[in-house]
């Protein structure tokens, strides 16, 4: 089963944590990241996501398994959301369930560095005064 997850809809970041209360974990990690209202100076109404789905997903997984054989983590999942999203929603959600908190909070870094690097997702900004603009996804911390 495949724990990276794209979503053109809100989803339920309860449902995906729920899913991660393992008992042999005694820690867990996340990560959210929203649309903010402004980059670079800009003030932004929105962002529209787009990616090359199949590989995304592949590639998502792939980042998955190696955070699972890298780090002493029980499960981690992660979700990307697609299509037009307005300020203060969620993009990108990543949970991670470990036996000790350091290996979970290692491993969630990885996973987001990874997805930011090396998943095929591209985002155009709508900016507040009408026009648009690419932004690169790719390792920005």
């Amino acid at each position: 089963m495949s724990r990276f997850l794209m979503a053109d809809a809100p989803v339920a970041i309860g449902v995906l944590q729920r899913e991660l209360l393992l008992p042999q974990a005694g820690g867990f990690c996340s990560f959210e990241g929203w649309v903010r209202q402004t980059n670079d100076g800009r003030a932004v109404s929105g962002i529209d996501y787009k990616a090359f789905r199949p590989l995304a997903l592949t590639e998502g997984q792939a980042i998955l398994e190696e955070a699972t054989a890298r780090f002493a983590i029980c499960a981690a999942t992660a979700m990307h959301r697609i299509g037009y999203l307005a300020v203060g929603e969620t993009a990108v959600w990543i949970g991670v369930a470990a036996p000790h908190r350091d290996a979970a909070f290692g491993a969630c870094r990885f996973i987001i560095d990874e997805i930011k690097r090396r998943v095929p997702i591209w985002k155009q900004e709508h900016y507040e005064a009408g026009e648009t603009g690419w932004v690169a996804c790719h390792d920005v911390r």
